[in-house]
């Protein structure tokens, strides 16, 4: 089973939706994770609720919401990769430095000790300032990987990287194989 862990880039939920579906049609097994703010924030892009609805309507399962409910998915429940899509920097920032306050972020600690892949799609506003270290961070651990990345908007956010959502089911294959797609940034 694939877990895909959805975080606060709202803005990217359109993107990261259509990998999802696309993953589904490819027949892989997955599970639906959210965030404590992409479970319950409305926003121009949405509405929480219909976000969980359409997550669950993919993977035909409820979505991991809780703590608790994400604490099993190393020892007791592994999953063979966990994508995190979108990864914000707030989450890269606690997964680099090992915090545990979120569904994600408990689920990201308990796969991890099984050392098994996970990939992750950064949308950060931020990336190339504050949390270019932890990017760097994460790039060390064998087994973190990147889809790649690039500048959405260079001249208004010159700091800002977001992932190429359409290759996260090609870098999901090259995780799987313990690689990292590259070019690493686009």
């Amino acid at each position: 089973m694939i877990g895909f862990a959805f975080c606060g880039s709202y803005c990217t939920f359109a993107s990261a939706f259509a990998a999802l579906r696309r993953l589904a049609e490819q027949g892989e097994e997955l599970l639906p994770i959210f965030s404590f703010n992409a479970a319950s924030t409305d926003t121009r892009f949405g509405h929480a609720a219909d976000f969980i609805r359409e997550a669950e309507a993919i993977c035909h399962r409820p979505p991991v919401l809780t703590i608790p409910d994400a604490e099993p998915l190393g020892p007791a429940l592994p999953l063979e990769v966990l994508v995190v899509a979108p990864c914000t920097g707030n989450t890269l920032a606690k997964i680099a430095l090992g915090v545990t306050d979120t569904p994600v972020t408990m689920a990201v600690k308990a796969h991890l000790r099984r050392s098994r892949p996970l990939l992750l799609a950064p949308a950060s506003n931020d990336a190339m300032a504050a949390n270019l270290k932890n990017i760097a961070a994460l790039l060390e651990k064998k087994s973190v990987f990147f889809v790649p990345m690039r500048q959405d908007d260079p001249e208004k956010k010159p700091h800002s990287l977001v992932a190429d959502f359409s290759l996260l089911p090609d870098c999901l294959a090259a995780a799987r194989e313990g690689r990292q797609a590259r070019p690493l940034f686009l």
